[in-house]
């Protein structure tokens, strides 16, 4: 898996060989394809892995509010740090758009994101922390879709996508404290 996300990110989807794979791991085309017997398979897996860095970002670490600030900005950071995460996002997200396989394994990812940002924002509203008559779909899809289109090469790199996500925090009302290096907050 690790040497797919590493060509992905390098050559993009299109230059993606499940021979070229086998080779960087060093084994022969018919031992990777015993555990990956489809492209599909290989690029579920990277995906798999890919959202256990985005789930690392959701620590249950104080209030929902809170968790939610620090998923924000954890994903933001997480994103600078690992360029190759992003580069496989923005490729597989691209691709999907023309691959309905890789379209129908991203929007289960998609889906599954969804469902963790509805609940947080759920448990916010519920101990006060979000105001009560949020869209809680409606918000949870944007907050999905913002931090999903910084990955994206025309918003990767530049100050719009920092900036779209600290308005996002804004406009939720929770932009007050900043995550400490225990994962705790203190304020501003």
């Amino acid at each position: 898996m690790r040497a797919t996300f590493e060509l992905i990110a390098k050559n993009g989807f299109e230059g993606l060989r499940t021979r070229d794979v086998a080779d960087l791991v060093g084994v022969n085309i018919a031992t990777l394809h015993y555990y990956f017997p489809t492209k599909e398979s290989l690029i579920r897996a990277v995906l798999d892995q890919a959202m256990i860095r985005f789930r690392s970002t959701l620590t249950p670490h104080g209030s929902p509010s809170e968790q939610l600030r620090n998923h924000l900005r954890a994903v933001r950071k997480l994103l600078i740090e690992e360029p190759e995460l992003k580069a496989v996002m923005a490729e597989l997200a691209l691709r999907s758009a023309r691959d309905r396989s890789i379209a129908a394994i991203m929007a289960e990812m998609y889906d599954s994101w969804h469902k963790s940002v509805r609940g947080l924002l759920r448990r916010a509203i519920r101990e006060g922390g979000l105001k009560s008559d949020l869209d809680i779909d409606g918000v949870a899809a944007l907050i999905v879709a913002t931090l999903t289109s910084s990955t994206l090469p025309t918003l990767s790199g530049t100050k719009r996508a920092d900036q779209a996500i600290r308005q996002l925090e804004r406009w939720l009302g929770i932009s007050g404290t900043r995550p400490t290096a225990g994962g705790g907050a203190s304020s501003n």
